[in-house]
């Protein structure tokens, strides 16, 4: 084989290579596929008792310092299970959480008036937290006194759930649909049945809310899932409404058996008002007694606080829910009808458009 055959060989060779794009001009040993959220000392060896630690799961909270004390409870839980934590600070304050003693171990990351939806579109890119097995995305209004991460993501493991949520306490909690109660003497459900009302549930129910479905208050994705969902994120619409009657798309096989509600590792769902609110957004009466109502203003600044807050844009933000929730649901039809190539695994074969 001569000089140019040769060449012409390792030419086709190194065009066969899959290289990241972008990555075509350097030495591939050299390309680093992806990251993670993992802090870094900046100088000396990294302490011995972190080097065998690793984070295998990621806790996101869209959370504002009105509930200070629900999310230092939800924290501390996580701290204590080595999970790797990111707070989106919608509201903007972020100096008046560095007196909780594990601030400055977690990421914090402010915008002004953003969903959580917002923030995870562009700070949990699925090649940033790839290294992470679950992702769990929550509101800031969770009671978590009887759950568990770690007991939480053994059952999800165990149960081959790629798409969950902790159930919630019928008593205590805002509940919206009826999958979502925990049930007290099963570990995970999966359907519900449901005889009364215009949307009736029964053993040949197979699509959501009846089966395959959970609320984003509080969704744990597997990283496999979490790569589909990221995507099915719209980069222009901020709210969730929509989005989680095709969260079964991404459950990476049968949502049926993939998507889960688990009932043995339950939380508190207080409904609490955020974005957009006002005086609104407070702990009430109902709210669990290990939960107190934090002062975060001097007194001086009382009179001012009080007049800001008479204003309320939670009407405004629900509208803008409904509105996105269309605008979603259109998209989606219009991309189903688009793509030829696209077979939807849940409809019949005789409705399953021609090619």
């Amino acid at each position: 084989m001569n000089a140019d055959t040769r060449h012409g060989a390792e030419s086709n060779n190194c065009k066969n290579q899959c290289r990241p794009s972008g990555s075509e001009a350097l030495p591939a040993g050299i390309v680093v596929k992806t990251s993670n959220l993992e802090m870094r000392p900046l100088w000396g060896p990294i302490a011995d008792k972190n080097k065998s630690k690793h984070s295998a799961s990621l806790l996101a909270i869209a959370a504002g310092i009105k509930q200070k004390e629900i999310v230092n409870q939800i924290v501390k839980k996580f701290h204590e299970n080595d999970f790797v934590v990111m707070l989106f600070h919608y509201d903007g304050v972020v100096n008046e959480w560095s007196d909780l003693e594990w601030s400055g171990r977690v990421i914090h990351v402010s915008a002004m008036n953003q969903t959580k939806w917002w923030f995870a579109k562009r700070f949990l890119h699925p090649d940033i937290v790839a290294e992470y097995d679950y992702i769990f995305l929550w509101d800031e209004d969770l009671g978590v006194r009887n759950f568990h991460p770690g007991r939480y993501i053994s059952i999800v493991k165990e149960e081959g759930l790629e798409i969950s949520q902790p159930a919630l306490d019928p008593v205590k909690s805002e509940v919206h649909h009826q999958i979502t109660a925990r049930m007290r003497r099963s570990r995970v459900h999966r359907r519900i049945y449901k005889s009364r009302g215009s949307a009736r549930c029964d053993a040949n129910s197979s699509a959501p809310p009846c089966i395959g479905w959970v609320e984003m208050m509080a969704p744990v994705f597997s990283r496999a899932a979490w790569r589909c969902v990221w995507y099915m994120i719209q980069n222009d619409l901020i709210h969730a409404w929509g989005l989680d009657k095709q969260l079964g798309y991404c459950a990476q096989g049968d949502r049926t058996k993939k998507v889960g509600v688990v009932d043995s590792e339950y939380i508190v769902h207080l409904g609490l008002p955020t974005l957009g609110a006002s005086d609104g957004n407070k702990l009430t009466d109902e709210a669990p007694d290990h939960f107190s109502q934090t002062k975060h203003l001097p007194d001086s600044d009382a009179s001012e606080t009080s007049i800001v807050h008479k204003v309320d844009n939670r009407p405004a933000v629900r509208r803008q829910s409904f509105i996105e929730m269309q605008i979603f649901m259109k998209r989606w039809n219009n991309a189903t009808e688009e793509d030829k190539c696209w077979v939807d695994p849940y409809q019949q074969p005789a409705k399953q458009k021609s090619h």
